[in-house]
């Protein structure tokens, strides 16, 4: 890998964290929240659903259009608007304006996803795709590691406003750096032969394999996030977490992944995406079982439990993004993602609905029926693992390496 493959790469992790620490951090924010507004553990999944849904139609949206513009300049916009949701929501005073603020921020996050991957598939070719992603899903770890267990520091120490401050001011100055270091990226954008509105729908009503690789990702992220709003709550209410221990189990889950992502895109890369997938995915039902149904045990069995589900549920998500960018020619590769990335926010939407449905509370305030949660996590899973098997690689070798300093240099030899 190329020093400035490396820097782009790093780059979109970094833009990659910020996206994600904003999702992420509203979980441990509900004992904040909930006193704060005044309400129900279900009117907090609404918080969680609402963002899901406003990027689940932004990104359904924007599929008809993205493939029509230079990937930087789309990754830019989708960038600002969400970084004005974030800023908006670090000054909502009440839960209806901050339910506007997870809108507006939903509304441009769910595009930058998308376009994140698209760059990384234009940019690596399929057999070195999985390391690239590896190194791009560090970004969840390093948020786990760093982002959530400081914000929760920020919060309890000053206020709930001030993690989302300091989201979007960390936005506002990579943005200049993102305007340097992206490289135009218009290598799909060949004279005569731009996809139409609606070719990008068109050829997924007629690829069955695009159809697979959906509904393998909408598994996929229903599966793994079935669970997780309520992880923080439960450790707390029902095993007796601290907070200082609930950072504590973030901090250790983002080290092990940090270390174990770039890892497994390696191992994807040497073994096979789908074996990989397979591999991770049957591992992923044993810390679902233990962490859902988790007695009152020692702190530091939990830190082991919480471990293993960091690495090993998160460690899914890398063969799986590598694969389903190579299901799609790069011409449409820019729309496909984002229905994509759409159906990935709807399963996130749908799980925090899910979940929400089912876990309630008792008299003493401990969370009931997170087992039943667990079960469908694992059961979705299953299905997950048995659709993967039937996705195909069907575009890899398509992909050039394009240099930050040779993107139009790339544009005329496709155009030739």
């Amino acid at each position: 890998m190329s020093r400035k493959e490396l820097m782009l790469l790093l780059l979109l992790a970094c833009i990659n964290f910020t996206h994600i620490m904003d999702f992420m951090i509203m979980m441990p924010l509900q004992e904040f929240l909930v006193p704060v507004f005044h309400i129900t553990p279900q009117q907090f999944s609404f918080l969680v659903s609402a963002y899901a849904f406003s990027a689940f139609i932004s990104s359904l949206s924007a599929s008809l259009l993205v493939d029509r513009f230079d990937r930087k300049r789309v990754l830019l916009t989708a960038y600002s608007g969400f970084v004005i949701g974030t800023l908006g929501c670090a000054f909502a005073p009440t839960f209806q304006l901050l339910m506007v603020a997870r809108i507006v921020a939903g509304f441009f996050g769910g595009l930058i996803s998308a376009q994140v991957l698209s760059i990384v598939g234009d940019t690596f070719p399929y057999e070195r795709r999985g390391r690239a992603m590896g190194i791009l899903m560090s970004a969840f770890s390093f948020a786990a590691v760093a982002g959530v267990p400081a914000g929760l520091f920020l919060a309890s120490t000053m206020s709930w406003h001030i993690p989302f401050l300091a989201i979007g001011l960390l936005g506002i100055a990579l943005i200049p750096i993102a305007m340097l270091l992206v490289p135009s990226m218009r290598s799909h954008l060949v004279a005569g032969d731009q996809p139409t509105t609606f070719e990008v729908y068109k050829g997924l009503f007629q690829n069955r394999n695009q159809q697979l690789a959906l509904l393998m990702m909408l598994t996929l992220v229903l599966s793994h996030f079935v669970a997780i709003p309520f992880i923080a709550p439960y450790l707390e209410k029902n095993v007796g977490f601290t907070k200082h221990q609930i950072s504590l189990m973030y901090f250790i889950g983002g080290i092990v992944s940090l270390i174990s992502s770039p890892l497994v895109g390696r191992l994807s890369d040497r073994i096979g995406k789908h074996r990989t997938l397979t591999i991770f995915l049957v591992l992923s039902a044993v810390p679902i079982y233990l962490l859902t149904n988790m007695p009152r045990i020692p702190y530091y069995y939990v830190l082991i439990v919480t471990g293993l589900f960091f690495m090993v549920a998160g460690g899914r998500m890398v063969p799986a993004q590598a694969l389903i960018t190579s299901v799609v020619n790069p011409r449409m590769r820019g729309g496909f993602m984002n229905i994509n990335s759409s159906i990935m926010q709807l399963g996130t939407a749908l799980a925090a609905l899910l979940s929400g449905s089912i876990v309630t509370k008792n008299a003493a305030g401990e969370l009931q029926h997170y087992p039943i949660v667990g079960y469908i996590g694992m059961s979705i899973g299953v299905c997950c693992l048995i659709i993967a098997q039937f996705v195909k690689a069907g575009h890899t070798a398509n992909a050039p390496v394009v240099e930050p300093d040779n993107a139009e240099v790339a544009l005329a030899e496709n155009t030739q």
